[in-house]
């Protein structure tokens, strides 16, 4: 073997073992150790240095980690036009603008869900003969579809907990009530089907909160009525426990509209700090949940600007410590929508204006991805 044979031979593994550390001259652990200090809004830089640094982003390792040690940052996904999604930043107020999603007609003008869960987007919706599922990756900053759930379904409560997420209730494409629920596992891209909730219920709202999965309201029965009650799912035990009085939807006297139940949006309900919150789309009131009492307790009120259709229109997101509220303002040729966020832990409901952005004022989808 000649001498210069040896050599490239040498440079060249210099050179991998030089690339596979990374930052040259802390090694591989601890370039991995300084990059989860740096914000995910740098990751995108981050990538584009070579070779290394793009497949340590894009295979997830950084994200896990970030997770593994608590060093989350929670950014607000929102749709405000069709097909079009823009992710916020709270931290540095700067708004990033996602691929556009290519569907057919179908799936345009369907009725959408959309969830968070790890490094992905969900967007659920329905095409011609089919319910389907878009999904956009924080890694790839791709769009893609093909997978499906186990049981299809649209109007469903939904929630995520780091990398898993649980689907349940809903309707199927008749319109029946589903009492069935769905684990999904981000990480290996599986649905496990879970034991059924103890009701049917559609347009229902999910959140985790200490640990457990909790069904919130609904419309149920023959009847499409409220439900006032929700599903308590233990991911120990396996198992649903039905909890009365834990809908925050006023019902009876004290609603303000004779509208049928159908008409008006899903509980609009958020978890920050393991306490529940809801947005009264009505009365303009923040409600806090009492759960040694299991009653709703109002605490203030919405940003001014916070209008609504009947709830739909209105963005309400636990982010992280705070809770993020974000909307327009009805009246034609107002252009706009505003983020507003409140941290519980100081005090009163004391709205802070993030941004006030120039776009449609009806927030049709919304998400909080935090990694």
């Amino acid at each position: 073997m000649s001498l210069a044979y040896q050599s490239g031979n040498q440079r060249r593994a210099m050179d991998n073992s030089e690339s596979d550390s990374l930052i040259h001259g802390i090694g591989r652990d601890n370039s991995i150790s300084c990059l989860i200090r740096c914000s995910r809004a740098d990751y995108g830089s981050i990538a584009s240095l070579n070779r290394s640094f793009r497949l340590l982003v894009q295979s997830g390792e950084l994200y896990r980690l970030r997770r593994y040690t608590g060093r989350i940052e929670h950014w607000v996904y929102i749709s405000c036009n069709l097909l079009e999604w823009e992710a916020f930043d709270p931290n540095r107020r700067r708004w990033m603008r996602l691929p556009m999603m290519h569907s057919n007609e179908c799936f345009f003008f369907s009725d959408k869900e959309s969830l968070a869960v790890g490094t992905e987007l969900l967007v659920f919706g329905k095409e011609v003969m089919s319910n389907v599922i878009y999904r956009y990756s924080l890694l790839t900053n791709n769009w893609s579809s093909g997978m499906r759930m186990n049981f299809p379904r649209c109007l469903f409560a939904s929630a995520s907990l780091g990398e898993i997420a649980i689907i349940a209730g809903g309707c199927n494409s008749q319109g029946h009530a589903l009492r069935s629920a769905e684990l999904y596992n981000s990480e290996s891209g599986s649905w496990q089907t879970l034991l059924d909730m103890h009701k049917p219920r559609k347009m229902c709202s999910g959140v985790f909160m200490d640990g457990k999965f909790y069904v919130i309201g609904g419309v149920g029965g023959s009847d499409s009525k409220l439900l006032t009650c929700g599903e308590e799912y233990n991911l120990s035990t396996g198992t649903w426990t039905e909890i009365p009085n834990m809908s925050p939807v006023r019902i009876g006297a004290a609603r303000e509209n004779e509208l049928p139940a159908t008409a008006e949006a899903p509980p609009l309900v958020a978890v920050v700090d393991n306490e529940l919150y809801a947005a009264d789309h009505a009365s303009m009131e923040v409600r806090k949940y009492d759960k040694e009492r299991r009653v709703w307790v109002t605490v203030g009120r919405l940003p001014e600007r916070a209008a609504s259709t009947n709830g739909w229109g209105l963005a309400f997101r636990a982010c992280g410590h705070r809770l993020i509220c974000i909307g327009g303002p009805r009246a034609s040729g107002e252009g706009f929508i505003e983020v507003n966020s409140w941290v519980p832990s100081e005090g009163p409901p004391d709205w802070n204006l993030l941004d006030r952005k120039q776009s449609a004022s009806f927030v049709y989808n919304c998400a909080v991805m935090g990694c």
